[in-house]
């Protein structure tokens, strides 16, 4: 239109006719190319040839240096808490989620029956303990009154001894008065009172030291005697033996019973968070049934099964980008740290037989194990999470 209001006018007035438009000249081939090339629906289609251009390098450099999985998930060892001992739920102070420290309780198990054998333990061990303070005294007494007699009786044994033998000088010493006496008697020197008075003496000294000898022999008894209580200290340390065995038997069972008493506080070995509980407060649970399931919040890692096909690329060290699902403007850094050596179809529960012969090739997976370096949120195991390895390093 704007053509057409410029265009000039030629007037024929020798007529009288009406003015009429005369057409623009024809504008050249050029122009008319450029033209057609500027319209914006071409433009467009170039931009967006343009771009896919650019996508489509970058996605093939990205191919070439890098190994992604979108199919990833958070991990963490899951632990489970049982128990060793069997008894009623007092106490269950935890709940889903919550994080419990260290040596923190988990759940309580009635503690009175434990507690009431720990006490009958902790009195046998008394008994026991008196009982062998007094095979103690028993001892020393024994040993004291043993020793005294022994030196008695000794000392009487030697007394005894000096005297047979100053009884015995005294009897020859008679016999040779005898002697003498006899034979003064024979040449009518002394009378024969005097031979009776000599008789009469040796008989007593002869009587005197066969007494002396009977209590030689008596004191020797009583010596062995003495020494027979002597054993008796044996018989003694016997019983104390005997008890010291008992004793030991018995600091072993109440190890046992202090143990079981311990083990009906389930405790958490480190600082964790509850991720499921199984029981109530007030349940029986039996030995070995299962209280809870935890993890440890401060070793997770990524779990991503990748390719075989791509597996020769990846090793450990090499750099990894992580993207999880419910934190979708932050990306966290991490690590290869392994590479499995088996696929996952391995540690299926169910095999995949092929009774009819027919196969299809599948890809199949390897496990390959990512740490998180330092996330600056908390994550939790199960998550899903997209993984970008760096191969280049």
């Amino acid at each position: 239109m704007a053509n057409q209001a410029t265009a000039p006018r030629v007037v024929d007035r020798s007529d009288g006719a009406e003015d009429r438009p005369t057409a623009p000249p024809p504008a050249p081939p050029s122009t008319r190319r450029r033209s057609g090339l500027l319209r914006p629906r071409n433009l467009i289609v170039a931009a967006v040839a343009l771009i896919a251009i650019v996508f489509g390098a970058m996605e093939v450099h990205q191919r070439l240096t890098h190994v992604y999985e979108y199919d990833a998930r958070v991990t963490s060892d899951m632990i489970t808490v049982s128990s060793r001992v069997a008894g009623w739920i007092t106490e269950l102070p935890v709940t889903e989620g919550q994080s419990v420290p260290e040596g923190g309780i988990i759940a309580q198990i009635d503690t009175r029956l434990s507690s009431l054998r720990l006490e009958a333990l902790e009195a046998e061990r008394a008994r026991l303990a008196a009982d062998r303070e007094r095979l103690m005294a028993q001892r020393r007494m024994t040993e004291e009154m043993v020793a005294a007699r022994s030196q008695t009786r000794g000392s009487t044994l030697d007394a005894t001894a000096a005297n047979r033998a100053s009884l015995r000088a005294e009897v020859g010493l008679a016999r040779r008065e005898l002697e003498r006496a006899t034979a003064l008697y024979e040449r009518r020197v002394v009378s024969n009172s005097a031979v009776d008075r000599a008789r009469s003496n040796l008989e007593r000294l002869e009587g005197e030291l066969k007494r002396a000898e009977a209590q030689i022999g008596e004191a020797r008894g009583s010596l062995k005697e003495a020494r027979v209580e002597n054993a008796q200290l044996g018989v003694i340390d016997g019983e104390i033996a005997m008890l010291d065995a008992q004793a030991t038997a018995l600091e072993s069972e109440m190890a046992q019973q202090r143990i079981d008493l311990e083990d009906r506080s389930i405790r958490s070995p480190i600082d964790v968070v509850v991720n499921r509980l199984f029981v109530e407060a007030g349940e029986y649970v039996s030995e070995g049934q299962r209280i809870a399931l935890i993890h440890d919040p401060n070793r997770l890692w990524i779990e991503a099964n990748i390719k075989e096909t791509s597996i020769r690329q990846l090793k450990p060290g090499q750099p990894v980008a992580i993207t999880v699902d419910a934190y979708p403007d932050h990306t966290f850094k991490g690590t290869v740290e392994r590479i499995g050596h088996s696929t996952t179809a391995n540690f299926a529960l169910l095999p995949t037989p092929n009774p009819s012969g027919n196969f299809t090739k599948i890809t199949q997976r390897i496990p390959v194990r990512v740490t998180i370096d330092d996330p600056p949120v908390q994550l939790s195991p199960g998550m899903m999470v997209e993984v970008n390895i760096d191969v280049r390093e």
